[in-house]
């Protein structure tokens, strides 16, 4: 199995997708450090070096008189969370955007765990089996006195090694860039989580201070858990589907409708057992309101735990009893 696992793994880097994704990552990293440099200098230049609680204070300010203007566009629920949120943190006196890198890394894996990170799983993953009958590959491979499920197998942990590489570069990579720029403080700064509303009210007898490291690593380990998901849907349709620009685009959509149900299906109860509007796992973290009333962190993990499996179980089924002609 083991020499089985090297010879995808010796596929996938031949093909050099590891390195494709590893520089959309670096570029995508260096505009967004940038352009949160940029921001700073602008919020520099407009109300000079501003304590850190002055600032929070006029963001708040900003969210009570959009609240107040009724523009708040139908969320509401979560305006108010997020004020009295920010709230906690000056009564705490602790700063919930400390300079550095560890915070902007926090950032970049919030917004990248339901598009950016999946985009790139689906780079890896989609041509994994498809490829091989493209290419007219599929029946060499079959002819070997190796049973399919073993084949299956190492293309699988294959897949699960070159996620978790992905994971690792992607956390190095935000850390070490825009570290460069704004420096590497801020490891240990605390931050809270355990919020949650009562009757209305914010409720801070479940709050706990973490430091901002530990916050990262439990990110990281759901966006983790988040992409495997992804990248097992993806396998199993590279399986069933012998085109990969057809694997490509039916998860592409289905990436994009998810995006597009969590903010749309508030009224449709039955999209909460969908796999993509349950990717957000790091909202739960935040305390954030959930897009569907019922969704909680184990009921998206269950839900994504779910599809993962019966991802598999189609994956093996149908490669081993198929007819390859």
């Amino acid at each position: 199995m083991v020499n089985l696992v090297y010879n995808e793994m010796v596929k996938i880097t031949g093909k050099r997708r590891l390195l494709v994704v590893a520089l959309i990552i670096a570029i995508l990293i260096s505009l967004f450090t940038y352009a949160q440099y940029q921001q700073a200098m602008e919020n520099l230049k407009r109300f000079g070096d501003v304590d850190w609680r002055t600032a929070l204070e006029q963001r708040i300010a900003g969210w009570e008189a959009r609240l107040a203007s009724g523009s708040g566009r139908g969320d509401e629920g979560e305006l108010e969370l997020r004020i009295a949120q920010q709230r906690y943190y000056l009564d705490q006196n602790v700063n919930p955007s400390e300079p550095g890198a560890p915070t902007f890394v926090r950032g970049f894996v919030e917004n990248g765990i339901s598009l950016l990170l999946p985009l790139m799983m689906m780079i890896v993953a989609a041509d994994l089996v498809s490829s091989e009958h493209g290419a007219g590959t599929i029946k060499v491979l079959l002819t070997r006195s190796v049973r399919r499920w073993r084949i299956l197998l190492s293309k699988y942990l294959a897949l699960l090694l070159s996620v978790s590489i992905i994971i690792t570069l992607f956390g190095l990579l935000s850390a070490v860039i825009s570290g460069l720029v704004f420096g590497f403080q801020g490891w240990d700064a605390p931050v809270l989580t355990g919020f949650s509303m009562t009757g209305g009210e914010l409720d801070t007898s479940g709050v706990r201070i973490i430091p901002q490291w530990q916050f990262i690593l439990m990110e990281m380990g759901l966006a983790w858990f988040v992409s495997v998901v992804v990248a097992t849907i993806t396998f199993m349709l590279s399986v069933l589907v012998r085109t990969t620009a057809a694997v490509m685009g039916i998860m592409l959509a289905c990436l994009i409708a998810g995006t597009i149900l969590r903010s749309m299906a508030e009224s449709w109860e039955t999209a909460k057992y969908l796999f993509m509007v349950n990717l957000e796992l790091i909202d739960y973290l935040q305390d954030a309101e959930p897009p569907i009333a019922g969704m909680s962190l184990g009921f998206s993990l269950l839900v994504l735990l779910i599809w993962g499996v019966g991802a598999l179980i189609v994956s093996f089924v149908s490669f081993t009893r198929r007819d390859v002609y």
